[in-house]
């Protein structure tokens, strides 16, 4: 394991951008990720949580080891051949030590290959299983979590023998990934998953899926602890609100998600004690690093930090622990020497980056949906929200996250 890095908190006015002329001797961050397109509320969260994480890790001077740290923002537009010349043009003719995203798990994955081309390494933001498995090369580190992590996670809070569960998810990298790694854990609950519903990523209409979902459960026998609808769907579109207008509770049936971005959590007040898994809400943790972020994001923005501003955030702090174990060094093999087995503190408390497979061993967070009227979720309005509030804190020795790369 390596040492465990723990910056200070401290007050900080605005972050000042790295002056070009010190470029040479700059750490140089690539961010490549979709500041454009229906992700766009993502990318921005990464963003303003990446810069606040490095203000927070270096006390304030923006520097490691004496080196300023300048990040280059790239816009991918969700377009995979796009982010595939921004990630090599970014080590090329940026000569980036380090490309951090993209957001998207189909985009992420375009991207891979040009990290082990040019040997240099690369931060996927995506969830999707692939990216630390099947497509997985040692130059890939994730810090977000997986799609595994969330369905392990959704499994811990409501599996177990006699429940049944039937999903629907975006056919894509992300929706199938998390369906698989969902069903997988949801049998070592005990439970079983009966049916699989995928639907274009810009689904609006759930009336047909709903219906095949309703009769994949209702005649069902072999339930005796419960029925459930598990949704994994990214962006605005929500289809659990579709689905709960036609009345699943007719059929004894309930439904269930993971967190989401607080915009998405709003709807979730449809669904008062609906319950689900999920990675972060600011009123879960209980640390120092958390108290300071949400302080200063309040401070800041006049609104809560949200669900992928702590994943920036994080992505920061693991940065910067592991150019201070190199002492410096942003060689690509040093870097990867000190990032496996990284063990380094977060908003979330603590994160490994674990040898196999690179990915970010962490605690998830199960909830039950409580309605309540909210003025700090956003500057601009108060809102009638689902708010998840804490029933536990599922640990990292709580979740079996499979190895699923050929290393």
């Amino acid at each position: 394991m390596k040492r465990l890095i723990t910056a200070t908190a401290f007050t900080l006015t605005a972050l000042a951008a790295a002056p070009a002329a010190q470029a040479a001797d700059s750490i140089r961050i690539a961010h490549v990720t979709g500041f454009t397109g229906p992700l766009s509320a993502y990318a921005e969260q990464l963003s303003v949580g990446m810069k606040m994480g490095f203000e927070y890790a270096t006390d304030g001077s923006m520097e490691i080891e004496g080196r300023k740290i300048e990040i280059i923002d790239k816009d991918t537009q969700l377009d995979p051949a796009r982010a595939r010349s921004l990630v090599e043009e970014a080590y090329a003719e940026d000569d980036a030590h380090i490309v951090v995203g993209p957001v998207s798990s189909g985009v992420a994955l375009a991207t891979l290959p040009i990290a082990e081309m040019y040997e240099r390494v690369i931060m996927p933001e995506g969830v999707a299983d692939a990216i630390t498995g099947a497509d997985w090369n040692r130059y890939v580190f994730r810090v977000g979590r997986n799609s595994s992590q969330d369905a392990v996670s959704n499994a811990v809070a409501l599996g177990e023998p006699g429940v049944c569960v039937s999903t629907i998810a975006q056919d894509y990298a992300f929706g199938r990934d998390g369906v698989a790694a969902y069903k997988e854990a949801m049998e070592g609950q005990g439970g079983q998953v009966v049916h699989e519903e995928y639907l274009p990523t810009d689904a609006t209409d759930f009336t047909a899926a709903a219906q095949r979902l309703f009769n994949s459960l209702k005649d069902r026998d072999d339930c005796e602890q419960g029925k459930y609808i598990f949704a994994i769907w990214a962006g605005s579109a929500n289809p659990l609100s579709r689905i709960q207008d036609l009345q699943p509770e007719r059929y004894g049936i309930k439904l269930a998600t993971g967190g989401n971005i607080l915009a998405a959590m709003v709807s979730y007040s449809e669904f008062p004690g609906m319950e689900g898994a999920g990675f972060y809400y600011f009123e879960s943790p209980k640390n120092d690093i958390n108290d300071w972020f949400v302080k200063e994001h309040f401070k800041r923005f006049d609104a809560a930090p949200d669900f992928f501003t702590a994943q920036g955030f994080s992505q920061a702090m693991a940065i910067t622990a592991a150019i201070r174990e190199t002492e410096g060094s942003t060689d690509s093999e040093d870097l990867i020497s000190a990032l496996e087995g990284l063990v380094f503190e977060t908003p979330k408390g603590k994160m490994i980056l674990r040898d196999e497979d690179h990915q970010a061993l962490q605690e998830m967070y199960h909830f039950r949906v409580k309605v309540e009227e909210r003025d700090d979720w956003f500057a601009d309005r108060a809102v009638t929200a689902g708010v998840p509030e804490l029933v536990r804190k599922i640990a990292i020795d709580q979740m079996n996250i499979p190895i699923r790369n050929d290393r």
